[in-house]
């Protein structure tokens, strides 16, 4: 039903966002537009590139190291809307804010710990920021989990669970002190990327997009050491992380766009609350990932489906920020 209403809405404002009013039959592409109207740049971390193999097949090569993948949810949208947006895509899988800002990346590939990307080292890439240019006229930018050190916290909640028997909350008891002071960083860290993006596009629309749903309000849908799910890291712990780490990172990604008056919010919270990595039709994979009974990891990243719903929402956010307004 999404994805119908989607293209509903992509029929409809077409017709508004294109000077002669097209006809349906021309928007699906019997005979495509000779260039798009709008310039479009995506950035962002490894929600954005898509990064494991349940978001589709890296379609770089030779690969950079950024691990974007055919079925994210730029691919996506540009898919069904090339002909509006033409996109440039340089979101990165382990993107810090500053390395949207100001930072050279030095992409890590499909490392995982103990196991790094056999095609690793990979060179530095530039800011992503330096992909916006004065007549940049859309910015997608999905950032934030890796300044608060997301990745390292679920670490650590996995080794601070094994042999806990699920009780407890070992995690929250060593880490909670100082997740406030992470959290101020994102969003000091944040506003300053909204100014940097403003003043290298000075007449973008930019989106920013938060995070899906990663643990389900109920916790009790969660197997401890379900590798497919949070493994050795106990229920209580969960709860500490949904509550006061993943929720307050969106809420600082809304507030700084709301505050800074320079973006508008696109919430993939709500419309994935019953889709998290426990529930039956995740659209999150756990710490692995299964492919024909075989375990790769996936380090809780959105799959196919998770990037489908975000493009859903991401189109209906881009066609409103670039439609004619009364």
């Amino acid at each position: 039903m999404a994805r119908f209403r989607t293209r509903l809405a992509l029929l409809g404002s077409a017709a508004a966002l294109t000077a002669g009013a097209l006809a349906p039959a021309q928007l699906v592409g019997a005979q495509p537009a000779a260039a798009a109207d709008y310039d479009w740049v995506a950035l962002g971390d490894s929600y954005t590139a898509g990064v494991i193999p349940a978001a589709g097949d890296v379609f770089e090569y030779p690969r950079d190291g950024c691990e974007r993948t055919d079925r994210s949810y730029p691919q996506v949208i540009d898919r069904d809307l090339g002909s509006f947006f033409e996109l440039t895509n340089v979101s990165c899988g382990a993107a810090t804010i500053e390395d949207v800002t100001s930072n050279a990346e030095v992409p890590i590939g499909r490392s995982v710990p103990g196991n790094p990307d056999p095609d690793a080292p990979f060179p530095a890439v530039p800011p992503q920021s330096d992909a916006v240019k004065s007549g940049t006229d859309l910015i997608t930018v999905g950032v934030g989990g890796n300044t608060l050190g997301f990745a390292d916290i679920l670490f650590k909640c996995l080794q601070l669970g094994e042999g806990s028997g699920g009780v407890g909350t070992p995690c929250k008891d060593e880490l909670a002190a100082s997740i406030p002071a992470k959290l101020t960083k994102v969003r000091t860290d944040y506003d300053q990327m909204l100014a940097k993006l403003h003043e290298k596009g000075p007449h973008a629309k930019i989106l920013a997009v938060g995070y899906p749903t990663v643990i389900p309000k109920d916790t009790s849908k969660c197997r401890y050491n379900d590798i497919f799910q949070f493994f050795s890291i106990t229920p209580g712990d969960l709860d500490w992380l949904r509550q006061d780490v993943l929720e307050p990172l969106n809420k600082a990604i809304e507030k700084s766009a709301e505050t800074q008056d320079l973006a508008t919010f696109v919430n993939l919270y709500d419309s994935s609350e019953k889709h998290s990595v426990c529930d039956a039709g995740k659209w999150v994979e756990g710490i692995y990932e299964e492919n024909n009974h075989t375990p790769r990891p996936a380090l809780v990243h959105p799959n196919a489906k998770g990037h489908q719903n975000a493009a859903d929402h991401v189109t209906g956010a881009m066609l409103d920020a670039v439609a004619p307004k009364d």
